[in-house]
């Protein structure tokens, strides 16, 4: 195996296993509710599915553009 196939295997190991980890994170950081209180958290402001299109902002862009306004 040359270095250069070696070097970009590494790399791709790496990127899935920090990705693994991130996700994991993010797993670690969302707090659990229960049932009962995401039924109280949905009785008192709705289901996002249902929510008017004017009652929604698409935020993907801004995501997408290093949080900046195009």
């Amino acid at each position: 195996m040359e270095i250069q196939q070696l070097k970009a295997l590494i790399k791709e190991t790496m990127r899935e296993v920090l990705e693994e980890e991130r996700l994991r994170l993010c797993q670690i950081l969302i707090p659990y509710i229960s049932d009962e209180e995401q039924s109280e958290i949905e009785a008192e402001f709705g289901v996002p599915s249902k929510y008017a299109d004017d009652e929604v902002v698409d935020m993907t862009d801004w995501l997408k553009n290093d949080h900046k306004i195009s």
